[in-house]
């Protein structure tokens, strides 16, 4: 974790990627230079009527990375170009933003209005603050036609290099109603990143699969059950065969579950294959060749136990590293990235990024350069 007492150890010998940095607004008065009149009543209401259904003891930021004056933690670039990139010699960061409820909203219209606002706001603010930043275009998923015009509206912007939405939905992401958002992507060389957020909330079915827990500290252990209940829908309706050049992202919803998932689906997939005439190879493969999954909250066994795990879900291919920087429990590159040994390290730091989001290598070697140097 991340904490602004942390001494900063030894630099790594090559550079790093985050594929998990959160921007977020000063106040949702932010938003008004982008967003329709009509909606701006909704901006001074409780989180701008975004629902948050469960209460959270422990505040979503760590308070010590606040930048002073009351603003919230990760609201000024400045501040977060000082506390985690340049602290951690971090090469590129991917903003993930902090409006992923919108898709919990029960007004689509809204919804896709507060999202498209936000995005201009990242463009603005965010993006010409410092070279390293990449932006994501966040969506609201309940109308997927809204959500292809926003991914049309910006996918050209060259600091544009993926298409964000929550992982939590009232539908699974497989059906085929959402395949305007994957066809947007794949027009615009977009990937697509499934982050954790608006579970139980708003529209969304419960938290788990029997109801809603009583306490955050509950749900917060099954999170990892929504990342999985998309992946399943995506493989399993053949979303990667309709689509083949399409890369899906998760993020922030652990990893120890990828290799329990691929297996029981390799399974199933021998005796039930005649359900799906459409998958061509076994779906952990199709995982293997289109998913990528980001570190934070990694799990934390014993450090032979993490390098076993991570070696059965292909690690040196599939994994991404994330601070989820300013939250709560997000984890400095030292932390994570000093478990693994040096060939699955470079991989998961930044060569793995740097293939799925098209990153110059040339920038990135320099930066060895410098470091080693």
């Amino acid at each position: 974790m991340i904490t602004s007492n942390a001494k900063s150890k030894p630099l790594l010998k090559h550079g790093i990627i985050d594929c998990d940095f959160h921007q977020t607004l000063q106040s949702f008065d932010d938003l008004k230079p982008y967003l329709p009149r009509v909606w701006w009543p909704r901006l001074s209401a409780p989180e701008a009527t975004l629902p948050i259904t469960i209460f959270k003891p422990i505040p979503l930021s760590r308070r010590d990375a606040t930048p002073g004056n009351g603003l919230p933690a990760g609201s000024d670039p400045e501040y977060a170009k000082a506390d985690a990139l340049d602290r951690y010699n971090i090469s590129k960061a991917i903003l993930t933003g902090s409006l992923l409820t919108v898709s919990a909203h029960n007004n689509p219209d809204y919804a896709a209005a507060v999202a498209s606002a936000f995005n201009d706001y990242t463009l603005d603010t965010w993006i010409p603050a410092d070279d390293r930043f990449l932006a994501s275009i966040l969506v609201a998923t309940q109308d997927p036609l809204l959500a292809a015009k926003e991914i049309d509206r910006l996918g050209s912007h060259p600091k544009v290099v993926q298409v964000i939405m929550a992982v939590s939905s009232r539908e699974p992401y497989g059906q085929r109603r959402f395949y305007p958002i994957y066809e947007a992507a794949v027009r615009n060389n977009l990937v697509v990143a499934f982050h954790g957020g608006g579970e139980g909330d708003g529209i969304n079915p419960p938290i788990s699969a029997v109801g809603y827990p009583t306490t955050n500290f509950e749900r917060h252990n099954i999170l990892a059950i929504h990342h999985m209940s998309q992946i399943n829908s995506i493989v399993c309706e053949g979303v990667f065969e309709t689509f083949p050049s399409l890369k899906i992202a998760f993020i922030e919803g652990g990893l120890a579950w990828v290799p329990h998932l691929m297996w029981r689906m390799d399974k199933n997939f021998r005796a039930m294959r005649n359900e799906v005439p459409w998958l061509r190879k076994k779906p952990s493969e199709y995982i293997i060749e289109h998913c990528r999954f980001t570190t934070q909250p990694i799990e934390e066994p014993s450090n032979q136990e993490l390098i076993q795990m991570l070696s059965m879900m292909r690690a040196e291919k599939t994994v991404m590293f994330a601070t989820d920087y300013p939250h709560w429990d997000n984890d400095t590159p030292t932390f994570v990235l000093h478990k693994l040994p040096e060939d699955m390290r470079r991989r998961v730091a930044y060569e793995n990024a740097a293939e799925l989001y098209g990153i110059n290598d040339d920038h990135l070697r320099k930066e060895e350069g410098d470091m080693v140097g």
